[in-house]
């Protein structure tokens, strides 16, 4: 497996209440809800779509930085290190910021 098993059960559990989809994506697996991307396990940690509202907030936690692929930043989504993300507090701010933002968009058919 390409992504940490352990830190995909944490956020499985954080988002147990919800109809989720999981779904490989990226290199490693995404949490899908409505079909948007919530949040999502690689093998460096995790990614966390927090929409440009809350990037400010997501950027002030510690072990949080900008998600990159390929050297430039994905609007919207932080990167969450795996020691950060081991943090109960840090990430269910995270996927609360995440579940915020993605509650606000209307449902992918």
């Amino acid at each position: 497996m390409a992504w940490d098993q352990g830190l995909a059960q944490l956020m499985r559990d954080d988002l147990t209440d919800l109809p989720i989809v999981e779904r490989r994506m990226f290199g490693g697996l995404a949490f899908l809800l409505h079909g948007h991307m919530v949040c999502g396990v690689h093998k460096d940690g995790a990614m966390v779509r927090v929409g440009k509202p809350n990037m400010a907030a997501a950027l002030a936690l510690p072990g949080v930085g900008p998600m990159t692929f390929t050297g430039r930043p994905m609007g919207g989504f932080v990167s969450c290190d795996e020691d950060a993300c081991a943090e109960d507090a840090v990430r269910r701010r995270l996927i609360a910021l995440a579940l915020a933002h993605v509650e606000t968009l209307p449902p992918k058919v």
